[in-house]
């Protein structure tokens, strides 16, 4: 009964601290270990709560560097992307979701690592409206709407300190909508899961917010995203051969 509770604070610790140098960790992190520790619909919805609270204490310490502009552009329409989403979790079999859920997180992964390479330079309304919609959809199907931000984030040239920290109430609101479209549809719910993960959770992110505001002047972004990304991707990888092997 330790164990979950246990591993929950370490691995939010360890993305609260890579979210606060980097933009963006604890979806990546949580995303794949909650989804083998809790299962793929608990273990999503889960992150999802404990990146809601994050995401404002993270907002609350770089509020400075919140460009509200373009948070309206993306945050509102989230919601419809978290709407299919939520009806195709609720309408899959676990094993077959946690095939989707490890696949859509090594494409966002992979989208991420990229993108910046390919993706041209784009601006308006219609870009960052798609990149709403989208970052609703995965963030509801897998726990993540960073890779997806970021790549439009990237192609639309927005400076390092803005992006990290909008970003953060972009992860609320989409955070919010993932969980009452999943609610509201029936696609899960929180009756199974033990009460010690959420104060592990919450201390997890005052640890890792603590730690990553001290560190984030000695630590280079671009390695503490790395991090994220490397630890994203052997969960991704576990989740997904554990998908193919209950299949």
């Amino acid at each position: 009964m330790i164990a979950i509770p246990l591993a929950i604070l370490l691995t939010v610790t360890l993305g609260s601290c890579l979210q606060r140098v980097s933009g963006m960790g604890l979806g990546l992190v949580g995303g794949p270990t909650l989804t083998l520790l809790l299962g793929p619909v608990q273990g999503i919805m889960v992150i999802n709560v404990l990146a809601v609270v994050n995401a404002m204490l993270t907002t609350y310490s770089m509020r400075a560097n919140v460009d509200w502009g373009k948070f309206l552009r993306i945050a509102p329409v989230m919601v419809l992307g978290a709407i299919p989403a939520a009806l195709l979790v609720a309408n899959i079999d676990s094993a077959a979701l946690l095939v989707l859920v490890g696949a859509a997180l090594l494409i966002a992964l992979g989208v991420v690592t990229f993108g910046k390479r390919f993706v041209p330079e784009m601006h308006g309304l219609g870009p960052s409206l798609s990149a709403g919609v989208l970052g609703g959809f995965t963030n509801t199907l897998a726990g993540v709407a960073g890779p997806v931000i970021t790549v439009y984030a990237q192609a639309a040239r927005w400076p390092q300190a803005v992006y990290a920290a909008t970003l953060q109430p972009c992860f609320i609101v989409g955070g919010l909508f993932s969980v009452s479209t999943k609610l509201a549809v029936g696609a899960g719910g929180f009756g199974d899961v033990t009460w010690l993960i959420w104060p592990a959770g919450v201390i997890g992110m005052f640890l890792g917010i603590a730690t990553g505001t001290r560190i984030a002047r000695h630590v280079p972004r671009e390695k503490a995203r790395i991090l994220s990304l490397t630890v994203a991707s052997l969960g991704a990888v576990s989740a997904l051969i554990r998908g193919l092997i209950s299949l």
